[in-house]
């Protein structure tokens, strides 16, 4: 290959299709537009669905399943990783975990998996732990610490709910007071 072949082929300044010049342009008399219609008419735009008018296969296939938009994105790492790249007495955050490169892409939780042995004493950080990888990481004589999560909307509904109930019970023993002294 020489530098002549680089770019041939190549055409930078392309000639416009002149449209609406009839059949001696080059795109005949319809301009690549095919016969009469709604596709021939200036601001046809059709759904990518559309199959001739007929019901499409999209609308004829049954919806399945559903996708849950709040849900969080958990990854995960398993402990003969972290053998792998960490050494004995590490702190082993989740920075440090995306700084090795052993999680790709953006998630909310990181979750650590018990696959694979762990030989050394870490100090693993993460917001949930399988058992086994609980059990693999302290049989090392490591620790691992839980990071706090976002609260669980049932959990917060609970509390409301208690909140309420311990409010109801002190206005009630408040009127109750009152009654008492008239």
């Amino acid at each position: 290959m020489s530098l002549e072949q680089i770019n041939s082929g190549v055409h930078t300044h392309k000639k416009l299709m002149r449209v609406g010049r009839g059949v001696g342009s080059g795109k005949g008399k319809t301009a690549g537009r095919g016969g009469k219609g709604q596709t021939a008419r200036a601001g046809y735009k059709a759904l990518s669905i559309f199959q001739g008018g007929g019901n499409p296969l999209v609308r004829r296939i049954p919806k399945r399943g559903f996708t849950n938009s709040f849900a969080l994105t958990v990854l995960s790492v398993n402990v003969a990783d972290l053998d792998r790249e960490f050494e004995a007495d590490a702190d082993v955050t989740v920075e440090a975990i995306v700084a090795k490169h052993l999680v790709h892409g953006q998630f909310d939780q990181l979750k650590i998996l018990g696959d694979g042995s762990l030989t050394k004493k870490l100090k693993v950080t993460a917001h949930r732990f399988s058992e086994s990888a609980k059990a693999k990481i302290e049989a090392a004589g490591g620790q691992a610490i839980v990071l706090p999560g976002p609260i669980p909307a049932a959990v917060k509904q609970k509390a409301g709910r208690e909140r309420n109930r311990a409010a109801k019970a002190a206005l009630i023993a408040k009127r109750g007071a009152k009654a008492k002294k008239r």
